[in-house]
């Protein structure tokens, strides 16, 4: 029988028992949701019970408490509060352990655990590569990728860093006026894209004068705002739920763009290496590069990686190898602007060491000790990665008794550790002395490249990033802060400024 032969009463008793079966089936699944929340809840209270928490809310846990650019002081708040860890609830039923104390961040990154979950959501922009690898598949990458990083490549990298810095510094003695600031973390940003493009990928043009790199930019830009804002939302954690909104638009947008980037680059190398043989044919000819090794290197079993796999390293490579030492030297050179006896000192050490006009090597880079410990205290008031988290694949007890079982989130708070007074006195001061050779402090008190065996592969190549931009633009500028637009630190992927960061630029004589 059809509708349409329905009777008008017969298809209204009909359409009725429909919806009567679709709102029983609704709040059947409703209460199973609300059961499943209070039981995860409950199990959450009993496990974390040695943890103390601030008050949070039964469903949004302490969303509503915070706003983006509250969210570090809030965390200093309760960590003065409380010792070593606390609990920190995302939403009612999903909570991180924060920890802060050097003996959890020991035993911690001593472990192999894997990525927190809420990593998940930038697979679909990095791919699965040594960022989110585990186990012996992760330790395969790390052996494979750690020659990008000999001492031999990061020595020659210094004159391509050195070029890529006085591009920026040109277009900033161009822009620089003294009654105008200029906010400087987009054309660090531009120039650490730059450099990275020509050390790791042997570009041979100047991203910094090309507009297509523009574009990246801006993609990686939206990437850094729109994930961690989809973290912190409970109701954004489904994909097609998070598709139809109007920042989910956005962020596949931006992920094709910085997949087209990363692909072109690809494409552009395999295409100057077809014939070549083999790595050491390759060697004989030309300095190697990251994607050199990316493309010769073989696995234990004779494998080369695949397209999947060679895309994953680049693109983690490409926005971890410019974004973060970004903020690292932009937050650096802010430290310094506010600090001016000691950007003084600083200067007069480089104009000891390059005042006659020589060119920066890498010779020069172990002779700039107070500059080198201005940017460790720098780095430890403005650490370029906050925080990252683990998931817990095996219990864990901590030297204090406290433990926590497996499947347990642990957020490795570095901001925190690096402001609690309990671990550095007076720690709201800048103090290179801090880090003078014969300092003492605890092996886990400073963590800005993350420690353990998963710390940040190029963390020295960073380093070096940083003293060359240093010394190169405190030779050429006095850095002074804009008093009306004091940076608002804010963690996004990295640490940024939520108003920008901005300086003034005066023209050394």
């Amino acid at each position: 029988m059809s509708i349409s032969s329905l009777s008008p009463t017969r298809f209204l008793e009909s359409t009725s028992g429909l919806l009567q079966v679709a709102f029983l089936t609704g709040l059947l699944l409703l209460l199973f949701k609300i059961a499943q929340h209070h039981l995860c809840r409950q199990w959450l209270f009993e496990m974390l019970h040695q943890f103390p928490s601030p008050p949070s809310h039964w469903l949004f846990g302490h969303y509503l408490k915070l706003k983006e650019d509250q969210e570090l002081q809030w965390h200093l708040r309760y960590a003065k509060k409380f010792p070593g860890a606390y609990v920190y609830w995302i939403w009612g039923s999903k909570a991180f352990i924060h920890i802060y104390d050097p003996d959890y961040m020991k035993v911690i990154l001593g472990r192999s655990d894997p990525k927190a979950d809420v990593y998940r959501l930038l697979i679909p922009w990095t791919g699965r590569g040594l960022f989110f690898l585990n186990g012996h598949k992760w330790f395969q990458h790390r052996q494979m990728l750690t020659p990008a990083f000999h001492f031999n490549i990061l020595k020659a990298s210094v004159g391509t860093m050195a070029d890529s810095v006085q591009v920026m510094l040109d277009r900033w003695e161009q822009l620089a006026c003294q009654d105008t600031s200029l906010e400087i973390f987009h054309h660090i940003s531009l120039m650490m894209l730059d450099t990275i493009m020509k050390c790791a990928f042997s570009y041979q043009g100047s991203v910094q004068l090309e507009r297509d790199s523009h574009a990246y930019l801006q993609a990686v830009s939206d990437l850094g705002t729109l994930i961690p804002s989809r973290m912190r939302n409970a109701f954004l954690q489904n994909d097609i739920i998070y598709n139809l909104t109007s920042d989910g638009q956005r962020t596949k947008r931006a992920y094709q763009i910085a997949h087209e980037h990363t692909d072109q680059v690809i494409k552009l190398r395999k295409a100057q290496l077809h014939g070549e043989e083999s790595l050491e044919e390759l060697k004989g000819k030309k300095q190697l590069d990251f994607l050199d090794i990316l493309l010769f290197s073989r696995t234990e079993d004779g494998n080369s990686l695949s397209d999947k796999e060679l895309r994953a390293e680049v693109d983690s490579l490409m926005f971890g190898g410019h974004d973060t030492p970004a903020s690292g030297i932009s937050w650096v050179f802010y430290a310094l602007a506010i600090h001016p006896e000691h950007q003084q000192r600083c200067r007069e050490e480089l104009q000891s060491l390059l005042g006659d006009g020589a060119p920066i090597t890498w010779e020069h880079l172990d002779k700039m000790p107070y500059t080198t410990m201005c940017i460790k205290e720098a780095l430890r008031l403005y650490p370029p990665v906050p925080a990252v988290g683990r998931e817990l694949s095996t219990p864990v007890t901590f030297p204090d008794g406290r433990s926590l079982p497996k499947g347990v989130t642990v957020l490795l708070n570095f901001y925190v550790l690096h402001r609690d007074p309990k671990v550095w006195p007076n720690p709201e001061v800048f103090d290179p002395s801090r880090f003078a050779r014969d300092s003492v402090r605890h092996s886990h008190a400073y963590l800005p490249f993350s420690g353990g065996s998963r710390n940040c592969i190029g963390k020295q190549f960073a380093m070096n990033e940083l003293k060359v931009a240093v010394a190169l633009t405190l030779l050429r500028f006095e850095l002074l802060p804009d008093p009306t637009r004091i940076p608002i630190p804010v963690n996004q992927l990295v640490l940024k400024s939520k108003n920008g960061i901005y300086l003034h630029l005066r023209k050394l004589q």
